[in-house]
């Protein structure tokens, strides 16, 4: 174990150039972005040719019952999913992923923090906020458009995440906030890449573009961080986080059931479709197909750490459908 107390002049000059989010000064979007975010006047036309969110990214859309309520049930099912994901994703940046930032920035983990790796979290810190803050702006704007009244105070999966720190014990809240920030931006930056290859209303896809440019570095920083903090854990520190870490896989990738049905409802599909495509979307098998394919980029930074240098992380895995046997 690294001890918290180890003086900064005794860490090694290697660490200096890790764990820093490069040029954020001149490349985060809250210190460079020229978008105000606001939905465009000709909203109406570019919703001809544009979407709210990609179909493709909401495989429930091809359902019969939904193709053939035609473009205008399409825009408000799509619109219903971004405000979702946005309202989610603000409270995601607010009080999870930057309370696994705090526990970086103020030291909290029992293991010793390089001042860089400090110094980025903080700088972190900053541009979640920021995501917070355009994200919800986004949500309101477009929930006002389409008189979007019944969205959820907390989110399904906000909610699981919530229960899943409230029964950790004390000693190991801290690593568990960690990881959930971990999963968090290793995961996301993939999303939202497949989320701006398609064609999206001009203030939705600015948004999301300058999102994914913070996230990509987001990403790599939380991967190098793990990597630094598995090697310096203990056995029942590494134990503790490899079957926390199965559980937060499956937490991000579950489908809100009774927001889906809601959903659905408001846009005028038909009762028996609606508990079809929602019985469809939350099985197992379907909740497993998602964390399978959604947790490739958290998978890619555990092997490049070393997790899976254990048979028990490789067997734990596999058990849950993640990665082969």
């Amino acid at each position: 174990m690294i001890p918290t107390a180890m003086d900064e002049s005794e860490a090694p000059v290697s660490w200096s150039l890790k764990f820093t989010l490069p040029d954020w000064e001149s490349r985060a979007s809250v210190r460079s972005s020229t978008h105000d975010y606001r939905l465009p006047g000709d909203v109406e036309q570019q919703l001809q040719t544009r979407y709210w969110f990609p179909p493709a990214f909401v495989p429930y859309l091809a359902h019969p019952a939904i193709q053939a309520k035609g473009r205008e049930t399409l825009h408000r099912l799509t619109a219903n999913h971004l405000v979702y994901f946005l309202d989610y994703t603000t409270l995601l940046e607010h009080r999870i992923v930057n309370r696994a930032v705090e526990v970086i920035a103020h030291r909290e983990l029992p293991i010793y923090i390089p001042l860089p790796m400090k110094h980025a979290a903080l700088q972190l810190y900053t541009d979640e906020g920021y995501h917070a803050l355009f994200s919800n702006q986004i949500a309101e704007q477009i929930a006002a458009y389409y008189s979007i009244t019944r969205r959820p105070v907390i989110p399904k999966r906000i909610s699981r995440m919530n229960a899943l720190i409230a029964r950790t014990p004390e000693k190991n809240r801290a690593l568990a906030w960690f990881l959930l920030g971990f999963v968090s931006e290793t995961i996301i930056a993939r999303e939202l890449l497949e989320v701006c290859r398609d064609t999206l209303v001009s203030s939705v896809n600015d948004m999301l573009r300058d999102h994914l440019a913070d996230e990509a570095r987001h990403s790599r920083y939380f991967a190098e961080a793990f990597h630094y903090f598995w090697i310096a854990m203990n056995s029942r520190q590494r134990l503790f986080a490899s079957k926390t870490l199965v559980e937060i896989i499956s937490i991000f990738f579950e489908a809100d059931e009774s927001w889906l049905q809601q959903s659905l409802r408001s846009a005028g599909i038909a009762e028996i479709d609606v508990m079809e495509i929602v019985g469809s979307t939350v099985t197992v098998q379907a909740n497993r197909a998602r964390a399978r394919a959604g947790c490739k980029p958290t998978v890619e930074a555990l092997h490049k750490a070393g997790f899976f240098a254990l048979p028990h992380n490789q067997t734990l895995f596999a058990k849950a459908g993640l990665i082969d046997g």
